[in-house]
């Protein structure tokens, strides 16, 4: 999948947010999982883990490819790494059982990874077939899905955010999922509580509300 700068895909189905459906951000990061889930026919053992870090969009991407025409017979599993491993080695094993295109294929979301200290499976079967599943990892963002997340996140709140805001706000935060939508929930509440347009002045506060009075000094 080539994607020179972010886009978006909508989920199909209604979020919670004023903006309504919910959107995920293709970027860098992502680009390849999304590619990959849309073809479950094509995975090792018709079986793939996906790991990523908090915030990025795990569990709607694994929504939105069972959406997908063809996709009927995918089961996904959220959170794998909490399952009960002999459970999780009975639904493996089951998805070997077709052999044909129209195969059931089966997705684990594992909140594994560096952060978390890696998916540790005592079940030593299970190991090895989790280990020979398609292996599906989501990245951090780069500074252009970093902007357009910001956009991303600002539209789901119904928050309008002036030109410039993302070149600015992006060098001076946390570049991760999870840090990007703390700072847009920030400018929206700040905004809110000054009954003022979310602009510089906004942003700054935003910024010094999560990373201090420091938070001039580029990151």
């Amino acid at each position: 999948m080539n994607t020179p700068f972010p886009s978006q895909i909508a989920l199909p189905f209604s979020g919670s947010g004023p903006a309504g459906a919910q959107r995920v951000v293709i970027g860098a990061a992502n680009a390849d999982v999304i590619e990959a889930l849309q073809k479950p026919a094509r995975w090792p053992f018709h079986a793939a883990v996906l790991t990523g870090p908090p915030r990025s969009g795990k569990s709607l991407l694994a929504r939105w490819a069972q959406s997908l025409p063809g996709a009927g017979g995918l089961e996904v599993i959220d959170d794998a790494e909490q399952a009960d491993e002999t459970d999780l080695f009975h639904r493996w094993n089951a998805v070997q059982q077709g052999g044909s295109e129209e195969a059931r294929a089966l997705l684990l979301i594992a909140n594994g990874g560096e952060e978390s200290g890696g998916w540790n499976i005592a079940l030593p079967d299970l190991a090895s077939r989790i280990g020979g599943s398609l292996q599906l990892a989501i990245g951090a963002p780069d500074d252009a899905m970093a902007g357009a997340l910001i956009h991303a996140h600002a539209e789901q709140r119904g928050l309008s955010l002036p030109d410039g805001a993302a070149e600015y706000l992006v060098p001076r935060t946390n570049r991760s999922f999870a840090g990007i939508e703390a700072l847009v929930a920030a400018i929206d509440r700040i905004s809110l509580e000054r009954q003022a347009p979310a602009t510089m002045s906004v942003w700054r506060a935003a910024l010094e509300a999560l990373h201090g009075p420091e938070q001039q000094r580029l990151l």
